[in-house]
């Protein structure tokens, strides 16, 4: 019953939310009213065919992440995510946990940088949304799973990504990523996805183990980043994290100085998307 009315659930808010709402492009004949279900799932980050079960009630027993992602793409309120957290028969994470929710006015505030990178992670460093830009600049991450979608552990168990790095600059990241995750895992005991992700991390990278073990301590700072774009080649941006206080989200945004090449590159980032490229 719960999954049935979980599924109900979902597909009654997913019709009210148009796609241009949630930065999709808009175009054609539609016979969906809001989203559609592979849109759903592309903001979710989750499969098509799982979001079909679920609003058929043929998939039970969601997970957090999952609950928690779809509440993001829908956009609800505080009070809704309540009610989708109840509806999948769970009980919706409390203080001792990271907190997974977008406020609206942090969507609103992304929404509007349609011309910038940026994306928006948890205090984990799981990746929570991502826009366009950012997808087309670092890869898109639609079908990244579980750890996958964490940047601590793509740091240090992940493939190459698209940050060109020294060994410095290599040895900066994973300390203040240690040193960070460390902080999130004190300031929320309960959370047992961050105890899993520290165990997993801890059993499988040994360099992980060293800093974690040693009591790394370092923070992240602002810094100028060259990404090996495989169409438009390097790009040098400025790479900053913001902090939304009283929610312990963290927005990264590159940007790039006005009138360089570096700029033109950003702005076609938006023409090449994240198609490959003969």
């Amino acid at each position: 019953m719960a999954s049935t009315e979980f599924g109900r659930t979902v597909r009654r808010w997913r019709d009210r939310v148009p796609p241009e709402a949630a930065g999709l492009p808009v175009g054609g004949q539609r016979r969906a009213v809001g989203l559609r279900r592979e849109e759903l799932a592309l903001l979710a980050g989750i499969s098509v065919d799982y979001v079909t079960r679920l609003e058929q009630g043929r998939a039970a027993h969601p997970s957090e992440q999952v609950v928690e992602a779809l509440g993001r793409a829908l956009r609800l309120s505080g009070i809704e995510r309540e009610h989708l957290f109840h509806a999948a028969g769970l009980v919706p994470p409390g203080r001792g946990t990271v907190p997974g929710y977008l406020t609206p006015s942090v969507q609103r505030l992304l929404d509007r940088l349609t011309g910038t990178p940026v994306a928006a992670y948890d205090a984990a460093w799981t990746l929570m949304v991502a826009n366009p830009l950012y997808a087309a600049l670092l890869g898109d991450p639609s079908g990244w799973r579980g750890q996958e979608r964490n940047g601590v552990w793509r740091a240090f168990l992940g493939p190459a990504g698209r940050v060109r790095h020294t060994p410095q600059s290599r040895r900066t990241l994973e300390t203040a990523l240690v040193s960070d995750l460390r902080a999130t895992a004190t300031r929320y005991p309960a959370d047992r996805r961050v105890r899993r992700l520290v165990a997993e991390l801890r059993s499988d990278s040994r360099r992980f183990a060293e800093l974690w073990d040693a009591g790394a301590v370092g923070r992240q700072e602002a810094s100028r980043k060259t990404v090996d774009h495989p169409q438009l080649g390097p790009l040098t941006l400025d790479c900053d994290i913001l902090s939304v206080a009283g929610s312990d989200l963290r927005i990264m945004v590159y940007t790039a100085e006005p009138g360089t090449q570096d700029a033109e590159r950003v702005a076609l980032l938006g023409v090449v998307g994240t198609q490959t490229l003969a």
